[in-house]
């Protein structure tokens, strides 16, 4: 396995933590913190796709931190950014 993979898939598996605390009412501002987090863990997944040879870790993790980065978007719009 690849590491860079590995650690995409780690990084993308904490993003969807962050956001799934930050859906909890009144911690919706947690998102501000975990948007840029799973940003980061976005490009750290393309950077993995591109450089290792075992690609399926390094998908995933790409998939978990544009999940976590569209919830967290739509649940800061909804909630006004506080709630």
């Amino acid at each position: 396995m690849g590491l860079l993979s590995m650690l995409s898939l780690i990084w993308g598996i904490f993003a969807i933590i962050g956001m799934a605390v930050a859906i909890i009412p009144f911690l919706g501002a947690l998102n501000y913190l975990n948007i840029p987090f799973a940003v980061f863990g976005l490009l750290f997944s393309v950077l993995a796709l591109i450089v290792s040879s075992k690609k399926e870790l390094a998908v995933a993790g790409c998939v978990l931190c544009g999940v976590a980065i569209l919830l967290g978007a739509i649940r800061l719009v909804l909630g006004f950014g506080i709630f």
